[in-house]
């Protein structure tokens, strides 16, 4: 089969590519990225689906950030994710052979949400503020896709990954994801020789994470499935205290200082893990538990400082 990768050199794209470059299901990989597909402009998207005829599409493009990009750049996030997916969507309206596999966020789901959240659970209750803009987005695309489906007969896939980390992350200490952003402070908190190293919160929520290659293993077992849900989760299961994770990456960075948690600043949700049992039923499992992502995770990030 043929298929297209939105988003390629990124933290999800990159690692599909990969995956999928290497699966015997697919015949022809079609990367690509800012630089070759503008997925600001629709007439550039159906121009590249018309002449490239696609079997699959998976969209793995997206404007992403952590809780502080998210809560200061809320404009560019529900603009930028709503432009991208809405012209994708709309572009493959003609094509309905094409199957479109989109990448979600488990930010969609309640604030409040019951742990294990299910899929069932959408649209329940009102969303974590600080990331709203971003998850209403991933919502009307969620619903665009629904309306598609219906209306010419599409299959869309929402795939809705739990926390993600891995190769190709954003690394930054002011708008990234937790893991990455701990891995780039403690390193250079090391590096310094700092005798401690400072960490928002009590250390005490939970929350669960996933190995990137875990997520691109999942699309792949996918491609060629026919599935009954158009919202999938795909998780682990396991979580973890956020202190206990600092300790971990402590030990694979080898920082020697120690670990102080500012109570003072907000923890956020206290627990947040998501229910995968449907796309485990259907025979897909992790292969990277926590120790060995951070490990992988770790050396990526020092040789490419």
């Amino acid at each position: 089969m043929k298929v297209l990768i939105t988003g390629s050199n990124g933290l999800v794209g990159s690692s599909v590519s990969r995956i999928l470059e290497d699966s015997s299901k697919v015949t022809e990989l079609l990367p690509t990225n800012r630089n070759n597909l503008d997925l600001f402009d629709y007439r550039a998207v159906l121009n590249f689906i018309e002449k490239n005829s696609p079997e699959i599409i998976v969209n793995c493009a997206a404007k992403v950030g952590g809780i502080y990009a998210n809560n200061t750049q809320r404009t560019e996030f529900i603009l930028n994710n709503l432009k991208i997916n809405m012209n994708l969507l709309e572009a493959s309206i003609n094509f309905p052979n094409i199957r479109i596999i989109n990448l979600g966020s488990s930010c969609i789901y309640p604030l409040n949400a019951e742990n294990p959240i299910k899929e069932s659970y959408v649209m329940t209750g009102p969303l974590e503020p600080t990331n709203s803009p971003y998850a209403m987005a991933k919502l009307t695309s969620i619903e665009i896709g629904r309306s598609i489906s219906s209306q010419y007969g599409h299959k869309i896939i929402n795939l809705m990954p739990t926390n993600l980390y891995g190769p190709k992350d954003n690394f930054s200490s002011d708008d990234s994801h937790v893991i990455p952003g701990l891995i780039a402070r403690m390193h250079k908190e090391k590096i310094n020789n700092s005798s401690t190293f400072k960490i928002w919160g009590t250390g005490k929520p939970l929350r669960e994470f996933m190995y990137v290659d875990d997520l691109a293993l999942a699309i792949e077992f996918l491609l060629d499935k026919d599935v009954e849900k158009d919202l999938i989760n795909v998780g682990t299961g396991n979580e973890i205290q956020i202190a206990d994770l600092a300790e971990k990456l402590k030990k694979v960075i080898d920082f020697k200082g120690e670990l102080i948690f500012d109570s003072s600043k907000p923890d956020g949700n206290p627990r947040k893990l998501i229910n995968s049992d449907y796309l485990k039923s259907l025979g897909w499992k992790p292969k990277t538990d926590l120790d060995s992502g951070l490990e992988k995770t770790y050396s990526w990030y020092l040789n490419n400082l």
